[in-house]
């Protein structure tokens, strides 16, 4: 939630600061604004809304600074408003900031700083602490070159909760100082300037070199250099790291929206995910992990931590792990897990999904794990993002940036991954059947089998046109197809805002048929052959009460007694979902579309959600 973008070049840096925060608009916003340095005064453009209304407030085209910090807010603390829009002043105008994150102690902060005399004219948290800079700063008699730097780190420290904090000083106007705690944030270094952003694709076309902080790392930002500081201000080295995502990865590339654009990706993303790690013949690998057999036989259970989309990525690798490696897993939800005291110890394993590697919860979640004793393995997108740094191990899906709120493509290629660690596992334990070598064989034809599945476009986006003004739709699998299911639901949810269920189907009739009426529309998965029979069975229970049916199936059924078949390449069940979800994607796609709504920014949905 939120976004961060800075600039200290030669450039004038409005129109870089307004690119970049454009390139961020997936992360979900209500209002945007930038802050320059203009002959030596901090000038402040902001407005509630989009990021298009800065090129219509009076001056912005006047601005000529070559240092300046950008910020599109998801309100937290006030509603949303050009006052509590970001970046804020303190008193005096010394120092500007932009903030991404919670103060959880602000009100104390608010009140010591009022009490001193200071006026506050926003209602966010954020504005203490250009303020509390600014105190600080006044206080330090010592006139030197790092001065600037003390105020900001001592104001840091008396801050409780999140931040990602960009601060420009008038006094200072070829320096810029950003800090993190928790909260994403990247410096792009290039020739003879420096670019900064909560996330790597706002600033990908200008460079491919990044400095990647850490947890209360300080960094002084001019044209020229980068000189980084830790909690004591004792200076330390850092060294960049090249991302080699392709910048055009991140437009839309003739597509009408990144949604779709990310859902024709996902054969590739598979593609990219399944790299070399195994054969038919040879047993997979990851470079960055060193299990044991003898570690994975003294587990007694493994966690699976998530949130979202990512959850249902945990739902089916239970599945996988708990039958191919006999290890009893559970699955929590991230922002649940810290808080009900989990049984965690030195013989459990928690595995952690995020795509961003920025999820407030999932982070913490990881920490309090880690604190326990367990160890810790991050299934993420994002090399070098908060949690990885966080975790003993990290794996890595490879799908490329994704900018539409919504996941598509991060969640197949989750799965995939998830899928492989469950036969990596099973292959250091030494378990050797028939499953795994028919398994592997399968993932490596997924590419091919998504790109199949893609072509039934047409007949989704027909049946799409037909159901998309109703109120009501219903989601059944059992097995590994509820937990697509369950996906499926969420994905129309987001981008349609219809209200949508998914039940095991033989929970059906144990109180949800209650909601089933005449006209009302279930959609129904079916790819596991032992539990076809059943399935068809509970839809029959809401055929006969006048439900419109979609199934999505790759066995042999009687067609006839539903509205629409979807046929699906035939798979192993263990990764069905994966096939299976592609057509449920684009049916919330259409539906959203011909509802005319905003398929990319979903309202009040971010991309990252990095506060609690």
């Amino acid at each position: 939630m939120c976004g961060i973008v800075g600039y200290i070049g030669t450039k004038k840096a409005s129109p870089i600061l307004i690119n970049g925060l454009l390139r961020l608009e997936y992360r979900g916003y209500d209002s945007a604004g930038i802050a320059t340095i203009e002959n030596d005064k901090i000038s402040i453009m902001k407005d509630k809304g989009r990021v298009k209304n800065l090129y219509n407030l009076p001056g912005i085209g006047d601005l000529k600074g070559t240092i300046g910090i950008a910020h599109t807010r998801w309100a937290t603390h006030g509603k949303p408003s050009k006052e509590n829009a970001h970046p804020h002043m303190d008193n005096s105008n010394t120092f500007s900031c932009v903030h991404n994150g919670i103060i959880e102690n602000y009100h104390e902060l608010r009140e010591f700083l009022t009490n001193n005399g200071y006026t506050f004219y926003s209602q966010t948290d954020t504005e203490v602490i250009p303020n509390l800079v600014h105190y600080y700063y006044s206080k330090d008699t010592n006139n030197d070159d790092l001065r600037f730097l003390r105020a900001v780190n001592k104001a840091c420290l008396d801050l409780k909760g999140s931040f990602a904090i960009e601060i420009i000083s008038k006094d200072y106007p070829d320096n810029m100082i950003v800090v993190r705690k928790d909260s994403p944030l990247v410096i792009g270094k290039a020739n003879g300037e420096n670019y900064l952003s909560s996330d790597i694709p706002a600033i990908l076309s200008f460079t491919r070199n990044f400095y990647l902080l850490d947890d209360y790392e300080f960094a002084i930002l001019s044209r020229n250099n980068v000189k980084f500081y830790d909690k004591d201000l004792k200076p330390i080295n850092k060294n960049t790291t090249t991302i080699e995502w392709n910048a055009s990865s991140a437009e839309k590339d003739g597509y009408d929206d990144f949604m779709l654009k990310e859902i024709y990706e996902q054969p590739t993303a598979i593609r990219e995910t399944i790299g070399a790690k195994f054969s038919e013949s040879t047993k997979c690998e990851f470079e960055d992990l060193d299990f044991t057999k003898e570690y994975l036989e003294s587990i007694n259970k493994i966690y699976i931590v998530a949130c979202g989309t990512a959850m249902h990525v945990g739902l089916a690798g239970k599945n996988i792990l708990e039958k191919l490696c006999k290890i009893p897993t559970e699955v929590d939800i991230a922002s649940e897990f810290r808080y009900r005291d989990p049984l965690v110890d030195d013989k459990t394993l928690c595995i952690f999904i995020s795509q961003s590697g920025e999820t407030a919860d999932t982070i913490a979640a990881l920490k309090l794990s880690k604190e326990h004793g367990a160890k810790t393995l991050v299934i993420t997108n994002v090399i070098g993002s908060s949690i990885t740094r966080e975790a003993d191990y990290s794996i890595y899906t490879h799908a490329g940036p994704e900018i539409a709120v919504a996941s598509t493509k991060a969640y197949t290629s989750q799965l995939v991954l998830m899928t492989i660690l469950g036969i990596y596992f099973a292959e250091v334990l030494e378990i050797s059947n028939d499953d795994i070598k028919e398994l592997k064989k399968e993932i490596l034809t997924l590419p091919k089998k998504v790109e199949t599945v893609l072509k039934t476009c047409d007949q989704i986006k027909e049946f799409a046109k037909k159901v998309y003004q109703e109120k009501d739709i219903f989601f059944l699998g059992r097995g590994i197809d509820e937990t697509a299911a369950r996906e499926a639901s969420l994905k129309l949810k987001e981008i349609s805002y219809i209200h949508s269920e998914s039940y095991p189907a033989g929970e059906l009739k144990h109180g949800p048929i209650a909601l089933i009426e005449n006209d009302v529309t279930v959609i129904g998965v079916m790819t596991d052959p032992k539990l076809v029979e059943k399935t068809i069975s509970n839809l029959q229970e809401v055929i006969t009460r006048g439900a419109k049916t979609l199934i999505l199936t790759n066995q042999d059924i009687d067609k006839s007694m539903f509205d629409l078949v979807i046929d699906l390449p035939k798979t192993n069940p263990f990764i069905s979902p994966i096939i299976s979800i592609v057509p449920l994607q684009l049916f919330a796609y259409y539906i959203s579309k011909e509802k005319g709504l905003d398929v990319d920014k979903p309202r009040n949905l971010a991309k990252s959600v990095t506060v609690e």
